[in-house]
């Protein structure tokens, strides 16, 4: 299990976080418009892979916003954003604030992210998704690794993005 903490409590997730090297697991998510996606959609692109509790908080909404302006124009890279918020509170947040260059998906439906390791275990928000980034290369290997240690505190986008350099 990892471990990162919500306003200072250290909070369990269900499993370990993908590691630099490792080769990133398949998912099946559900995008705003309802259809499904999977890793093999992204085949041979690069991926900014974000994962939050829900994009109705100001810190997730911070991150899907950042990592959508300092990626604007980056076209050979994914960004890609899940939690279990419904698809229609993503279409509802990106519309509202011009969003238009990230992939939103829920794991509502099948739960697939359970191989991540993010799902928070205990504390409050029990059930939803840690604050994580993962940058995976054109392979899908993971290049980038970042657990959050704050759930309350954004990623290191300097990191991530450095990942893709």
């Amino acid at each position: 299990m990892a471990t990162t903490h919500f306003k200072g409590s250290a909070v369990e997730t269900n499993g370990h976080f993908p590691a630099i090297g490792q080769q990133a697991p398949d998912f099946k998510l559900v995008k705003t418009d309802l259809s499904e996606v999977s890793l093999a959609d992204f085949k041979g692109k690069r991926i900014v892979f974000n994962f939050f509790p829900s994009v109705d908080t100001g810190v997730c909404a911070t991150q899907l916003k950042t990592f959508s302006q300092k990626m604007a124009g980056d076209n050979d890279t994914v960004l890609l954003f899940a939690s279990r918020d419904l698809p229609f509170a993503f279409a509802r947040f990106c519309g509202a604030e011009g969003v238009e260059n990230a992939v939103t998906a829920s794991d509502f439906r099948h739960n697939s992210l359970q191989a991540y390791g993010v799902e928070m275990a205990s504390g409050p928000l029990s059930g939803l998704f840690a604050r994580a980034v993962l940058v995976l290369d054109a392979e899908h290997k993971v290049v980038h690794s970042e657990m959050v240690s704050e759930v309350t505190e954004e990623p290191n986008y300097d990191a991530a993005l450095a990942a893709l350099a």
